[in-house]
């Protein structure tokens, strides 16, 4: 088994690889400030047992302290270098007994032997509403029996295949949460183009269908429902040989990847 990939909804997967668990951007809530889970049972209490943590950029969707504060202790964390400045919550859970790593593009660490590197990501790493450019947004591959490439949350930019490098599966945001996407993100069709650059062999869309804004219900609902089934439509003309698993909340995948 090279990798098993579980959608928990939102930006938040466990990616497990030679026996090492990897969870990105956690959210366990049900509501965060004017956006309600809409759709998929909260993960269950097991989701938040993983060796290592790795947080994209400062966003609250993203960044969650609640959520992290429900890690049990020991776990290490990989957040954007600077984020414990911009947020200085994340250090309150670090003398908590969690295990902080400050990262920046190109830098590599190693957990229980499984290397992960750090990714550029064209997006907004402030901590909104307000706040300094202090962090960059990140993305991540994962580097086991297979490459697990992480986006985090990115718009499509110059140079991407090269700076992710060679990967076997993607995750890939194919939407946000609310009817207007805005610079520096990825819709259905810009993620295929994503995936028709990096040319992996599997991808699982994620990044919408869970949270909305309270409401909006009635407001471009196919921008919460649609954008799953949208990016395996455009991956069947952009990338056509690579295996989309569109995966429901909860749902796990072993993609085959030859190494």
């Amino acid at each position: 088994m090279p990798v098993e990939v579980t959608w928990w909804g939102h930006a938040t997967c466990t990616v497990e690889d030679s026996g090492v668990r990897f969870l990105t951007d956690p959210l366990f809530a049900r509501r965060l400030a004017h956006l309600r889970r809409r759709r998929g049972a909260l993960p269950p209490p097991e989701a938040a047992r993983a060796e290592a943590v790795l947080v994209s950029h400062l966003h609250a969707d993203h960044l969650h302290l609640p959520s992290l504060a429900l890690l049990p202790p020991g776990t290490r964390i990989l957040v954007p270098r600077g984020a414990p400045a911009a947020v200085p919550g994340l250090r309150r859970l670090d003398r908590g007994g969690l295990r902080l790593t400050e990262v920046g593009p190109g830098d590599a660490v190693t957990v229980e032997g499984v290397t992960v590197r750090a990714v550029p990501a064209l997006h907004d790493g402030r901590r909104l509403p307000v706040g300094p450019h202090r962090a960059p947004a990140l993305g991540y591959v994962v580097e086991g029996e297979a490459r697990t490439y992480f986006a985090g949350d990115t718009g499509l930019f110059d140079g991407m295949a090269e700076a992710v490098g060679p990967v076997d599966v993607a995750l890939l945001p194919v939407g946000g949460w609310g009817p207007y996407l805005g610079h520096g993100h990825l819709d259905a069709g810009r993620a295929a183009e994503a995936l028709a650059a990096l040319s992996p062999a599997a991808a699982v869309p994620v990044h919408y269908g869970t949270y909305w804004p309270i409401g909006l219900d009635g407001v471009r609902p196919h921008e919460f429902h649609a954008p799953g089934d949208e990016f395996v439509r455009h991956a069947a003309r952009l990338a056509p040989k690579v295996a989309v698993h569109l995966l429901g909340h909860g749902d796990r995948v072993r993609p085959e990847v030859a190494r």
